[in-house]
């Protein structure tokens, strides 16, 4: 057994800030309004403390209101969201960000982590983006600011105008199959090994590689060793591999089962078994990084 055991409980250290992430996440892309609240409840209700959301998902104010209606304290949960295009000009990609700050919290509250949703905006815009979050950061709305789906170019690129620099977090594919995708099958090793040396926390999206490797004769073998399913393998791997996996349902059942990781821990075979079904950009499901 490792000497820290992870528990649901497990946190990861940001750089630049006192605040910590909680290691497991829950995902809210494609929770439609009609449900979403109901199901950041159940996540809450699980234990889960930290909620991904982003403009681009369209269920901000839902978030925020889950935690708002859950009766727990705001500073025991971790809200992110993302900006996915800009403004035009630094004051609107600001406005249009402060605008999620409020629509998730309100004209007084912030948000925990705030992401640039991706690289594909063009070094100007990029920029304009990151200044705009920046400003955010000083004002207090925003306690953290990163990335999620850029590539090593592009983070050392940010040293020409950044002034909180490397980003707090990159959120890439993480899963066995591929957003960045970050899973066994799509392991991005280039862009995980320079987040590592920067210290730049790793979260995972697509960890459970939309059930699309669920019959993976591998995974089955390890979940039926340990009395699981096949996503509680991907999950528990992810979070082993010190990543911040955010798995996604609408299922209670299923949220609950997520998070149900922490009653058995992969061994070494286990784990090189995993790491051996990656299969490089091929595996990707969503967008693999260009570095």
């Amino acid at each position: 057994m490792t000497l820290n055991p992870l528990q649901i409980t497990s946190t990861l250290p940001l750089i630049h800030s006192p605040y910590r992430i909680p290691q497991l996440g829950f995902g809210i892309y494609q929770s439609p309004s009609s449900v979403c609240v109901n199901s950041c409840l159940t996540a809450l209700k699980t234990g889960y403390k930290h909620i991904d959301s982003a403009q681009f998902y369209r269920n901000e104010r839902e978030m925020g209101e889950a935690v708002r209606t859950s009766g727990m304290p705001r500073s025991e949960i971790f809200l992110t969201t993302k900006i996915l295009s800009a403004g035009g000009t630094l004051e609107k990609s600001y406005k249009k960000c402060l605008e999620s700050v409020t629509e998730i919290d309100g004209n007084d509250g912030y948000v925990d982590l705030f992401l640039i949703h991706t690289a594909r905006l063009g070094k100007e815009k990029r920029k304009e983006i990151w200044l705009a979050l920046e400003r955010l950061v000083e004002e207090g709305k925003v306690r953290n600011i990163g990335v999620s789906n850029w590539g090593i170019g592009h983070i050392e690129e940010m040293k020409e105008y950044a002034k909180i620099w490397p980003p707090a977090v990159n959120q890439i594919e993480k899963s066995l199959a591929n957003d960045w995708q970050l899973h066994p099958f799509c392991q991005q090793r280039a862009i995980v090994s320079y987040c590592r040396t920067n210290n730049i926390v790793i979260s995972a999206y697509c960890p459970l590689v939309r059930n699309l490797k669920a019959s993976n004769e591998i995974i089955v073998s390890i979940a039926k060793k340990h009395s699981v399913s096949t996503n509680q393998v991907l999950v528990r791997y992810s979070l082993q591999k010190g990543w911040n996996p955010l798995p996604k349902s609408d299922t209670p059942e299923r949220i609950e089962q997520n998070a149900d990781v922490f009653g058995f821990e992969l061994d070494e075979e286990n784990m090189k078994a995993l790491d051996e079904l990656d299969e490089g950009d091929r595996g990707a499901l969503v967008e693999a990084v260009v570095n």
